[in-house]
Order: structure tokens, then sequence, then C-alpha cells
């Protein structure tokens, strides 16, 4: 995995199709375990006018204000600045490009869940952000 020369630290971007739910979760869950040592975004390729309000709730309980977010489009310069392009199961694709780390993480939507189960999206999400932090955090290390 390469790290950004530029920001010296690592870049993951979160991708699904509509921004409003699973990658919302993932990038608010990463930046906070993260404390500023990742570079976070999300972006859906096809976004909607706002967050699911499941997930709002739910992360509100993790003590995370989603308040201020809002779904983003997905964007070929948005792709080239993660070092870590991570899709959320949702059959999104992204451009390609070479030194990226693609991975795809099989969730399921909030969209059509209730507050228990955006709940236990979250705490499945919280899991696989902890794993990738700490591959980051070591794969920083090394450099």
């Amino acid at each position: 995995m390469s790290i950004t020369e530029t920001t010296k630290k690592p870049s993951v971007l979160f991708v699904c199709v509509h921004n409003a739910g699973r990658s919302q979760m993932a990038a608010a869950l990463l930046t906070k375990h993260a404390q500023g040592a990742v570079h976070v975004r999300s972006a859906g390729s096809a976004p909607v006018a706002e967050l699911e309000p499941s997930v709002v709730a739910a992360m509100a309980e993790a003590g995370i204000d989603l308040a201020e977010e809002f779904p983003k489009p997905l964007t070929d310069d948005v792709v080239r600045a993660a070092d870590v392009v991570i899709t959320m199961g949702c059959g999104d694709s992204c451009p390609i490009y070479p030194d990226k780390q693609y991975l795809d993480w099989k969730i399921d939507d909030p969209a059509a869940k209730d507050l228990a189960g955006a709940r236990e999206i979250r705490d499945e999400i919280d899991l696989l952000v902890r794993e990738l932090l700490t591959g980051l955090t070591t794969a920083s290390k090394e450099r």
C-alpha cells in the first residue's frame, strides 16, 4: 500500500451508491478512531439528498454527530487522492489506478433497516474500521 506523499498519512475513501448510510458510517468511525492520523472521505456514484435517519440515530448513540454530513458525489479526483478505496458491498465500482488498495466490504444496506438494524451495521463496520486502522498505522510506521 502506498501512502500519499504530500500528506504523509494514509488516505481512505469509502464508496457506496447513495453515500447515505454505510460509507458515511465507515468514514465517521474511521475519523473518530484515527484521531487525525488518516485522511478520510466518502462518496457515492448516485448520491441522494440526505443521510438515512436510522444511520444518523445509530451514530448519535455512538457519540458521533452526522447532522452536518451530506451525501457527496464520487469523482475521479477523489479516487485518485485515495490510497485505499473501500466499496461497501453495494455493487459500486470505481476507476482503478495503480498503487492503490481496493477492498470490498460486504455490508447490508441500512436503508431498509430500523434503528436496531442500523446499530448492527454500525457495529459490524466499526470492527472492520478498527482492523483497517491497525493495518494503516502499521504500514505508516514501516515507511
